[in-house]
């Protein structure tokens, strides 16, 4: 193996998590070095459809020692976040390798890991995954799904709305991005239908740092018994804020209930009622891109990795940053310390382990 591939930690990815984790790391002199998969700088914000403007997005907190500041809110989140991003790992001087695909974190000589990339493997004594959820969109399954003749898509490739003009479209999904794709799609679709599992929670009034830090503890609580966790976003609510208002006064936010299978026209119910579409857009969520860790066997049997703050409780050398409880910007920001400071220790504790060469 190359010498300049053997490292003290490697980070996977390097959206909001990844860069948190990198300049804590630089900060703490740990060597490292940041793999990820992207084209170009801008994690999962560069692939966000472009009506999704600045002023747009809901909580977007800066990276850690560098404000972003004066972007306008009318421009498409996509570009203004990525450039963002751009001068981040410049400012500091972060180096991530891209474009590099990750495939497997296996188990190494001496208690190291060895991450198998497209650009090699590296070895490592710890690795911080913030690959996030963008590449695994989830895609419930519904009986006649494979019969429908008009188009489906999900959020992760959704167009904009002007590619909807004249059509009649069901959303699908009970968040933030369905509530989003609906008001838009609405202005210039012949018709639109909102179909969630459970009835939508609208959130009046203010969200402080309490209700952040209740809703908060609970999607930790689901990683601490090992189950997949839910994002922060589906235990606070859907924010009552004056779009939305407007969506339910003019009745685009009429929610039906899940239907029972679809059709070659559209979507139909058990007790018969029908819509016909020619779109339907699965706003259904992502899953945590992990199964590069599965050689590992870091899941538990509920379906999740249970981790201890940060670091997975099957492998120490672990830390998941962006997953779970710290799935927010200003989650993963904080995470990105805790998973540093943590390793720092595990090093120090191990150092021993080190070969003369390495001390050299």
């Amino acid at each position: 193996m190359d010498a300049d591939k053997n490292v003290d930690v490697v980070v996977v990815g390097a959206g909001q998590a990844g860069l948190s984790s990198a300049y804590h790391l630089a900060r703490a002199g740990i060597g490292h070095v940041v793999l990820d998969h992207a084209p170009r700088p801008g994690g999962a914000w560069q692939f966000r459809w472009p009506s999704l403007t600045y002023g747009k997005v809901h909580g977007m907190h800066a990276l850690p020692g560098m404000e972003l500041t004066g972007a306008d809110p009318l421009r498409p989140s996509s570009e203004v976040i990525a450039e963002y991003f751009a001068a981040y790992e410049e400012r500091f001087d972060l180096r991530v390798h891209r474009p590099v695909d990750v495939r497997a974190v296996r188990d190494g000589a001496d208690g190291r890991l060895l991450v198998e990339s497209g650009s090699g493997t590296w070895s490592a004594r710890a690795l911080i995954n913030a690959t996030g959820t963008w590449d695994r969109p989830f895609w419930p399954r519904y009986p006649g799904q494979e019969l429908f003749r008009g188009r489906q898509l999900h959020t992760a490739n959704y167009p904009g709305p002007g590619e909807f003009a004249g059509a009649r479209v069901v959303v699908v999904g009970g968040g933030t991005s369905a509530v989003q794709h609906l008001l838009e799609i609405a202005e210039v679709a012949a018709e639109t239908t909102w179909v969630t599992r459970r009835p939508p929670v609208f959130r009046d009034g203010s969200f402080g740092e309490a209700e952040g830090r209740a809703a908060v503890a609970l999607v930790e609580d689901r990683v601490r018994q090992g189950l997949p966790p839910q994002s922060v976003v589906s235990v606070t609510g859907l924010p009552l804020n004056e779009a939305v208002r407007g969506g339910l006064a003019s009745g685009v936010l009429d929610r039906r209930p899940a239907f029972d299978h679809l059709t070659t026209t559209g979507v139909a119910w058990a007790d018969g009622t029908r819509v016909d579409a020619d779109v339907i857009l699965w706003a259904t969520g992502f899953r945590a891109a992990i199964d590069h860790l599965a050689p590992l066997r870091l899941r538990e049997s509920g379906g999740g990795i249970r981790l201890d703050g940060t670091r997975a409780v099957r492998d120490e050398r672990i830390h998941l940053v962006g997953y779970g409880p710290s799935a927010s910007t200003i989650g993963a920001n904080r995470a990105g310390g805790a998973a540093v400071r943590e390793i720092h220790r595990l090093l120090s504790r191990n150092q021993a382990l080190r070969t003369p060469a390495e001390v050299r």
